[in-house]
């Protein structure tokens, strides 16, 4: 996310997914990566959240 790179984002969420990772350890992903990134990440991270809501 702090890449800010969408395609990589949902990857890696589609992996999240493969492996059982919950929405609350997705989550505190996004938060580390807001705090790491800024708020540059707020758009990704609006994405990022949409597509998780999809593969749910």
């Amino acid at each position: 996310m702090v890449l800010r790179c969408d395609d990589c984002i949902k990857y890696h969420l589609g992996k999240c997914k493969d492996e059982g990772v919950s929405t609350a350890e997705v989550f505190e992903v996004f938060a580390v990566a807001n705090i790491v990134g800024g708020t540059i990440v707020i758009p990704h991270l609006r994405r990022a959240v949409e597509y998780w809501e999809q593969v749910q």
